[in-house]
């Protein structure tokens, strides 16, 4: 990798800086492979970071710190220059950077409101919540999710061909959200709605990759993006609430009644705002430590052990779980899925090339927890099945426990060859990200196919 490479976007202070960092690794190793490869990583952290508002010299000094995670060398390097790295970090400086955070934000805020009066905009044609939640259920990800990935798209500059990819998929969930004559019971409409959402946030993936989607390592970017991003929307959405409680109160204390302008205006369209402004912030408060991850996982990867042993015991002692009715399928069926989100997070937060720990463990002991109440929650819906025959809800459920099947296997075998030093974690990594377009692809298969299969009902 050479300077040449990124054109003349990389001004001399930001190649001596580069130079300046190779040449301690270099020092410091006495045979160096992956140098290449290393400094090409540190160039397209240094390239997305500016992205976000950062000048060149702060770009490099938080992009040297998160490579730290790859390399200890990398890692000893920042340290060494750790007193001038908070200062960039924490003072305000007179250059650019500011600026281009002000520009930044001043876009997420124009695309904020417009996936506002998105949400809004069906009231218009006299469509009510209550009355059409069916069209809301349908089309909220619709409305919102397309700012979200335009706004990424502008940031990225994301080319052509990606770009294309990303509308087209837009267009067809559109049509297909719209265009299909949904009947009662509504299974297949309830299963699109849950699915479709799904489908797109990946889609949004790929403006956030700026169509990179093929490097693991991009991919790993949007998983840790994803999870801050529900952190974020957590907590602007707490404050929001009690905000509109603290509203609500004061107008009644006056004895006016605000809660139908509220309920009917404000919640919709801030809550469509808020997934633009999380972006935002994850993207502005990409933190140098980055210490949210690590802390959250450690937190609940040894909490969820818990709970699935528990409920294995629970199994154990109980009997045959054969016998759970939907509703406790449903409700394991989400903890698999959100016991997955927790071990990508955690790939996510954890040193690629720090030897095995006490935590690599735990999450094994996670792995196959997981992997046998899989097992037991697919004997639960086969025995169902059998008794009841197939439909919508029982057929997305068993082929979302097939694929959670393959993903939990494949996972355990990785992270216990890891543990015993026949795998490298990267390997695992890999895998966990490769696989994600296999759940994109199942939730378009839900979307797209299975209510003319099962009769739009």
């Amino acid at each position: 990798m050479t300077p040449t490479d990124f054109g003349e976007r990389l001004d001399p202070a930001l190649e001596e800086q580069i130079a300046s960092w190779r040449g301690f690794v270099e020092r410091r190793s006495a045979v160096a492979p992956d140098i290449d490869e290393l400094e090409d990583h540190l160039r397209d952290q240094v390239a997305d970071l500016e992205a976000t508002g950062l000048a060149p010299d702060e770009a490099f000094l938080v992009a040297v710190k998160r490579l730290g995670n790859l390399h200890d060398l990398s890692r000893e390097f920042a340290r060494e220059h750790s007193d001038r790295l908070w200062k960039q970090l924490v003072l305000a400086d007179d250059g650019g950077g500011p600026a281009s955070s002000s520009r930044d934000l001043l876009a997420a805020l124009a695309v904020a409101v417009g996936a506002g009066l998105a949400v809004l905009a069906p009231r218009l044609f006299g469509m009510d919540l209550e009355t059409d939640g069916g069209f809301y259920a349908r089309n909220l990800s619709l409305l919102v999710l397309p700012f979200l990935a335009g706004w990424f798209a502008w940031r990225r500059r994301l080319g052509v061909t990606a770009g294309l990819a990303v509308v087209g998929i837009f267009a067809v969930a559109a049509l297909v959200a719209n265009a299909y004559p949904f009947e009662a019971p509504h299974q297949t409409e309830i299963l699109a709605a849950i699915h479709l959402p799904i489908l797109l946030w990946l889609v949004v993936g790929i403006a956030y990759t700026g169509g990179d989607w093929r490097s693991s390592q991009r991919r790993m970017d949007f998983v840790r993006f994803t999870g801050e991003w529900a952190i974020y929307y957590a907590l602007i959405a707490f404050g929001g609430g009690v905000l509109v409680a603290l509203t609500m109160g004061a107008f009644s204390s006056i004895g006016l009644d605000a809660g139908d302008v509220v309920i009917t205006w404000l919640l919709p369209s801030a809550a469509a705002g808020a997934v633009i402004v999380a972006a935002w912030l994850v993207e502005a408060k990409q933190s140098v430590i980055e210490n949210m991850a690590p802390v959250l996982t450690k937190v609940f990867t040894p909490l969820t052990a818990l709970l699935l042993l528990a409920f294995l015991a629970a199994a154990a002692v109980t009997g045959n779980p054969v016998d759970a009715d939907r509703e406790f399928l449903i409700l394991f069926d989400l903890v698999l899925v959100l016991t997955l989100a927790l071990l990508l997070y955690s790939y996510s937060a954890r040193d690629p090339y720090a030897p095995a720990r006490l935590f690599d463990r735990l999450q094994l002991v996670l792995l196959v927890s997981a992997l046998v109440v899989d097992l037991l929650m697919l004997a639960a819906m086969v025995g169902r099945i059998s008794e009841f025959g197939f439909s919508p809800n029982k057929t997305a459920a068993l082929g979302l426990n097939l694929i959670l099947l393959a993903n939990l296997s494949w996972a355990a075998w990785l992270q216990l060859g890891f543990l015993r030093g026949r795998r490298s974690f990267p390997e695992l990594e890999r895998w966990q990200t490769a696989y994600l377009p296999v759940y994109a692809v199942w939730a378009a298969i839900v979307v797209v196919a299975f209510p003319p299969v099962f009769g739009f009902v």
